[in-house]
């Protein structure tokens, strides 16, 4: 009889009153529903530092009562990547009182653990110092609560964050592709036109090499083709009028020679006579005259110091790189023919062609962004020391644009003649703005994934203005200070695509 009453005692323990029928709940078939027992449930706090993302997750802390931290650390840049390698000191501070705990090496690339004991209540301060071989930060978490006890806790725990239109994300699959976010931003934002343009060799920083006497062309230097780099003064060409009847400038010098010879003769016979007034001043002056113009001639033929009557030798005027070679090895060549254009390729320009509905506006277009044809990085004459160098007056013939000239910094990335994009700068106004590659197009709507958490996110119907090519301007849909993501966007567009939310591999 002892156990059966202990049983039925323990029964009737368990049990919760029926007495009032409207006190619980039910379902839909009328069946009682058990409310769950309240319990704490985990925060999350997303921070940034110039250098690291912290997100973290952790019940709320109670005095003498283990909480365990999954802290998340990703390393900023360019691309956002697990720190893999490194300590963490997790310090609970107030008023200079301190506990730590720190975590030699992630659990996983990435996630810490730390498990902390609040010695006692109050509110405090979550210190998280990160030290990596690349750098070290610091990230606080201020205004934590510390409370007396689970009941309390459970009492002054905030309600549920998260939108219905949230979508989740998990640092996990982030750090596996390329990711990264950045912040919109109220900034300097320049109008915009957006046209085309071509890359062209600045003036000055090219040099033709000509042919100054007829006769056949001989290569001279090594490896004399396009690209070929070229020292100032190398020997380039040789041509010989020797053997070409036509345009021989040999005996143009031999004749120029002789008549000098014979002029200058005739001008110191002269000079004797006119002492004894045997001839006048006025044949002497002719004479004098006959010798002048006898030595302008021998000057005018004389081609240069390599000239030596049937040969010119053609040497590089400037070091830089073989732009064309214009003949061929053998090939007869006229005085004044082109042989070759040697390139410093250090300044560059950069043409833009503008409709002449602009005219009005060809002053106040002061930089530009630009970027080639394959589509890849955007550049800015602001960047690479560009400068405006002239603006059209004129539209060519059967053009309806007018040119503007940009002179750059040649960072190796351009090549003379190349077709560019061109996104022409001019009135400067505050405006909020993305990066370009933030956005994503669905039949002609813009929308791009908000961050609204460490693994949450949403996906934004955008109203955009202008674009210069690295910023786009947006009119709604996104607030000042909320992170955008700039890439990795797409991945998280195929992780929804199924419906279906990824399960959640934190422990806490």
């Amino acid at each position: 009889m002892l156990p059966l009453a202990v049983i039925s005692c323990i029964l009737i323990g368990c049990s919760h009153s029926h007495d009032v029928e409207g006190e619980h709940a039910h379902d839909a078939a009328g069946n009682h529903i058990t409310p769950a027992e309240p319990s704490l449930e985990a925060l999350a706090f997303t921070l940034y530092s110039d250098k690291t993302e912290l997100f973290v997750e952790f019940k709320p802390l109670v005095e003498g009562q283990e909480s365990r931290f999954a802290a998340h650390f990703t390393a900023l840049g360019n691309l956002f990547t697990a720190i893999g390698e490194g300590t963490i000191t997790l310090t609970l501070s107030s008023n200079g009182k301190t506990q730590s705990i720190t975590a030699d090496k992630p659990e996983v690339p990435g996630i810490f653990r730390l498990r902390l004991t609040p010695e006692k209540a109050g509110i405090y301060n979550l210190v998280f110092d990160i030290k990596t071989p690349a750098f070290t930060d610091k990230i606080t978490i201020e205004n934590v609560e510390v409370f007396a006890d689970e009941k309390t806790a459970i009492e002054k725990q905030p309600a549920a964050e998260g939108g219905a239109n949230d979508v989740s994300y998990l640092k996990e699959q982030a750090w596996k592709v390329e990711f990264a976010n950045t912040p919109a931003k109220v900034q300097p934002f320049s109008e915009v036109v957006k046209t085309s343009g071509q890359i062209l060799a600045a003036p000055g920083d090219e040099a033709v090499m000509i042919a100054q006497i007829s006769g056949i062309v001989t290569f001279t230097g090594k490896n004399q083709v396009a690209g070929s780099v070229v020292g100032a003064g190398a020997p380039m060409f040789t041509v010989k009028s020797n053997e070409v009847v036509q345009s021989n400038l040999g005996a143009a010098v031999t004749q120029a020679e002789n008549d000098l010879a014979s002029a200058k003769k005739n001008f110191e016979r002269a000079s004797e006579l006119v002492k004894d007034k045997i001839i006048s001043e006025k044949e002497f002056l002719e004479a004098k005259r006959q010798l002048e113009n006898a030595q302008t001639q021998v000057a005018n033929v004389s081609v240069s110091k390599n000239f030596n009557q049937n040969r010119q030798s053609v040497t590089a005027p400037m070091g830089g790189f073989l732009k064309n070679v214009l003949v061929e090895n053998g090939q007869f060549v006229n005085a004044g023919q082109p042989l070759a254009t040697i390139s410093k390729n250090k300044r560059l320009l950069l043409r833009a062609d503008v409709s002449q509905k602009y005219f009005p506006k060809l002053a106040s277009f002061t930089a530009a962004n630009f970027k080639t044809a394959d589509g890849g990085q955007v550049f800015s004459t602001k960047n690479l020391n560009g400068r405006v160098v002239s603006t059209g007056k004129s539209a060519d013939a059967g053009s309806p644009f007018l040119p503007i000239h940009f002179e750059i910094d040649n960072v190796g990335n351009f090549v003379p003649g190349s077709v560019v994009e061109v996104f022409l700068l001019s009135e400067t106004k505050s405006a909020l703005v993305i990066p370009t590659s933030a956005l994503l197009e669905e039949q002609g709507i813009f929308y791009a994934y908000v961050q609204t958490g460490g693994e949450s996110f949403q996906k934004r119907e955008l109203k955009t203005g202008a674009s210069d090519g690295m910023n786009v301007q947006v009119l709604s849909g996104i607030a000042e200070g909320e992170r955008v993501v700039t890439k990795g966007a797409y991945q998280i567009k195929l992780s929804t695509a199924s419906g279906t939310l990824p399960a959640h591999g934190h422990e806490h």
